[in-house]
């Protein structure tokens, strides 16, 4: 069964083989394109020859070959990968919901391996690594240039070995982070009565996702007190995971309709994925929470919960993954491909890749201080799918806002500990939660009571 993928991973994989080719014979009736390839395929075979023979040292010829395929697939667009079968494998667990590791999700960037986001309750989230996050050194040897794959093989180990990961964060000196590795069970959500309010947090899409989720609503339906005002549906670092664990999600706050759509590359590639009929709270006012590391999948929910005007978003611009990767199995001991095969779009048509989906009220996690402000303006690099290398370009010229002040900030006497969360919970309270609505326009929500 095909899986499609939507989390913002790119991964390198290595396999065994060899070359013993060095010319190609072409069918009769074969395009000029094709001929270029099996030329170009031909001197591929050409030079590994000159450098088994020539090279300074005796390579691997297996892992030479690998890098190769690699660097093929990492030239389309940062989602496009080779696995071998021990990645396969490992992918497969993944999203099932259990594996090894320290709770990383981690993409490539200029061959520094970069934090999309830690994963909620895993040794890297309890550590303090974070979105945006740079890791150059596993244990005091450098990654720095390493293929993606090969450093998080590094990362993986025996459960309760421990490991030392070098960070490097805007604003500080590099770090060090002692960790241990443990067997990765993520709680994929959390949920919590506060007060008349219910927040709901999914932490990824996998395979564990909806039944988790439909157990967490029906806990929220019995712990709130006083009157249902609403929900908060927390997507904030959420990497994404699997195109169908998204619109079942969907399908918990919508009655039927349009959940997203995607296009492949020919006209017929073009599909509509609906609600199914799961409806538990279809009434329920939502604030949907967002931010930098909310990603393709996460970024499915919320932009068609905002498209079919089901609930307002609030936070930050999310991380505008608007792709579709599908697993491309190889056959017995080859391992797979993950291939970007479509772009997606949410129910109003519109694609959010390299842009992310904006929110209806914008409101900053903390307080930028003026100089954070002054170097607002002249600040590059940020951390979105526009930044990756190769990424794919928007088709319908969307971008990214550039770094701008947000249009809420804590106040200086903020004592809270999440001022996004809280005010999300005081515009259900205040009963502005309605998209769509006149507050919806360069709107803040009502100032949260400082506890």
């Amino acid at each position: 069964m095909r899986k499609w993928w939507l989390a913002p991973i790119v991964g390198a994989g290595l396999v065994a083989g060899t070359v013993g080719v060095t010319a190609f014979a072409l069918p009769n009736g074969q395009s000029a394109k094709k001929a270029e390839a099996f030329q170009q395929l031909d001197l591929f075979a050409t030079i590994l020859a000159k450098a088994q023979s020539d090279y300074v040292t005796e390579i691997d010829t297996s892992e030479a070959i690998e890098a190769g395929i690699n660097g093929m697939l990492a030239s389309l667009d940062p989602h496009s990968s080779y696995l071998n079968p021990d990645d396969f494998k490992d992918m497969q667990t993944q999203t099932s919901g259990e594996y090894g590791g320290l709770g990383i999700e981690v993409t490539a960037q200029d061959g520094f391996v970069k934090v999309v986001s830690p994963m909620d309750g895993t040794p890297a989230f309890r550590a303090g690594v974070k979105s945006g996050d740079f890791l150059t050194a596993i244990d005091g040897k450098s990654i720095v240039g390493l293929p993606l794959n090969d450093a998080v093989k590094q990362m993986r180990g025996n459960v309760g070995a421990p490991i030392s990961v070098t960070i490097v964060r805007e604003g500080v000196e590099p770090f060090d982070v002692n960790l241990t590795r443990e067997v990765i069970r993520p709680e994929v959500v959390k949920v919590k009565a506060i007060g008349d309010v219910g927040y709901l947090r999914i932490t990824t899409f996998n395979e564990q996702t909806v039944k988790a989720l439909d157990a967490g609503l029906e806990k929220v339906r019995k712990d709130v007190r006083g009157g249902f005002k609403g929900l908060v549906l927390d997507l904030r670092d959420n990497p994404g995971g699997l195109l169908e664990a998204s619109i079942e999600v969907t399908s918990r706050f919508v009655n039927g309709g349009e959940v997203v759509s995607t296009r492949g590359r020919r006209e017929g590639d073009q599909r509509r994925y609906n609600a199914v009929r799961a409806t538990r709270f279809p009434d329920v006012p939502i604030v949907v929470l967002v931010n930098g590391g909310s990603a393709s999948a996460a970024e499915i929910v919320a932009g068609a919960l905002q498209d079919r005007k089901r609930a307002v978003i609030l936070g930050t611009t999310s991380f505008g993954k608007g792709s579709v990767q599908t697993v491309l199995p190889l056959g017995p001991s080859k391992g797979a491909i993950r291939l970007t095969t479509s772009r997606y779009y949410t129910p109003a048509g519109r694609s959010i890749q390299g842009a992310g989906i904006d929110p209806d009220f914008e409101v900053a996690p903390v307080r930028l201080s003026d100089k954070d402000i002054a170097e607002l303006k002249s600040r590059a690099a940020r951390f979105s799918e526009a930044d990756l290398p190769h990424a794919l370009q928007n088709d319908q010229g969307a971008e990214r806002k550039p770094p701008h002040v947000p249009a809420d900030m804590p106040p200086a006497e903020y004592k809270g500990e999440d001022y996004q969360l809280d005010q999300a919970v005081a515009l259900l309270r205040a009963g502005k939660a309605t998209p769509g609505g006149t507050n919806m326009v360069s709107a803040t929500p009502p100032a949260a009571p400082t506890p």
